[in-house]
């Protein structure tokens, strides 16, 4: 485990509301020939690339094993291929442990989702849950989002003003990342006059439906410099599951996340995230999740959230300059884009956006309904 594992090159496509002109595997084929156009790496067998983490959802593409399709497009025929489903920064974490184990000296992870293709995305996440009991129930991602979000504004006296800055702060930074999804601006007012999805939740509050792909390169250490120049280290890694029962969990006290970021924080020498790290690129589906997920970070104190939001905590700590998934990421691949975001940062390749001497990144990621799994992995230069 002494091995340090560098990021070379990363790849992606726009987010966009419905890609209906492309299959995933043109998708997935522009972000894979980027890729080997940037870094010239190969598949020889002995020093080339010998295993691919590939990250997607049957339900999303309505096909049994997703990946089966997707094999021959990444070049992993006669290679290993490996699948992370839900999240994609479990597959950023398991390649990571490939190389560190000494494994495997390069490994390629790609992803792709199209939300747009189902009728719903509530029908999709409602699959998530049990058949026998919480599934008839109608139980999905947004409406125990929605138990999660009543209880936080109680609990750390976040309003219906604070959720409509943070959805604006996030069209404002998406505008100038030209890989967001292109929604639009819109006003304070215009948040808190959209209806509600569940009650508190609003149509503004939460992430539109988007498509997009993406791939990066992982490389050992003794070889990163055969295939960039600027490599970005990956320093930390941590994950966590709560229960699997909503009603057996405390829905606001970020168990899985703060258990997953003191795994992170240990790994990669963190000790206080307030100082210590530059930037975040937190996983923020819906608008209250962003200073929730604050807390189980250790960015703010339990409780103060609304202080944070009024007091431009967002800005003075370089949270979601990316836009963030709220802007528009699809739910498979949100972790991959808030580490996609720290690595241009992190390489001064941010154009407008940029943020002048970051050092160190945080990119988080969360799937389940209401936070039920977290990972966090931390990127330096």
């Amino acid at each position: 485990m002494s091995r340090r594992v560098a990021v070379c090159a990363v790849a992606q496509i726009k987010n966009e509301p419905d890609i209906w002109y492309q299959r995933f595997q043109g998708m997935l084929l522009e972000c894979f020939e980027e890729l080997i156009k940037k870094t010239g790496v190969t598949f020889d067998m002995d020093k080339g690339i010998r295993n691919i983490v590939t990250c997607s959802d049957d339900v999303f593409d309505a096909r049994t094993i997703s990946d089966s399709g997707m094999a021959d497009v990444v070049g992993a025929h006669l290679r290993g291929e490996k699948k992370s489903a839900q999240n994609g920064i479990n597959a950023l974490g398991y390649g990571m442990s490939m190389i560190l184990s000494g494994h495997d000296d390069l490994v390629l992870v790609m992803g792709h989702c199209k939300e747009s293709q189902s009728e719903s995305r509530n029908m999709c996440t409602n699959l998530a849950y049990d058949p026998f009991y919480l599934r008839p129930l109608g139980l999905d991602f947004l409406n125990v989002s929605a138990f999660q979000a009543r209880e936080f504004m109680k609990k750390s006296n976040i309003t219906d003003e604070h959720l409509a800055k943070i959805v604006v702060r996030s069209r404002k930074n998406a505008s100038k990342n030209p890989f967001a999804r292109e929604n639009g601006s819109i006003s304070e007012k215009d948040v808190i006059s959209s209806p509600y999805l569940s009650d508190p939740v609003r149509e503004l509050h939460q992430y539109p439906v988007t498509d997009w792909a993406v791939g990066l390169l992982l490389c050992c250490e003794e070889r990163a410099n055969e295939f960039t120049d600027k490599p970005v280290w990956l320093t930390g890694f941590g994950n966590c599951m709560d229960s699997y029962f909503p009603g057996d969990r405390e829905l606001t006290s970020n168990f899985a996340l703060k258990k997953a970021a003191a795994r992170a924080y240990k790994m990669a020498g963190v000790k206080d995230p307030k100082t210590d790290i530059d930037l975040f690129e937190l996983n923020d589906a819906i608008a209250y999740q962003l200073p929730l997920w604050a807390e189980g970070l250790g960015l703010v104190p339990e409780g103060e959230s609304d202080l944070w939001v009024e007091s431009d905590g967002m800005d003075r700590h370089h949270v979601n300059l990316s836009g963030g998934m709220l802007n528009g990421n699809p739910i498979m691949l949100s972790g991959l884009a808030r580490a996609v975001e720290c690595f241009l940062q992190l390489r001064g390749e941010a154009e407008n956006r940029q943020v002048d001497g970051v050092k160190r990144a945080l990119a988080h990621g969360t799937t389940g309904g209401a936070g039920q799994h977290h990972g966090v992995i931390i990127l330096e230069k």
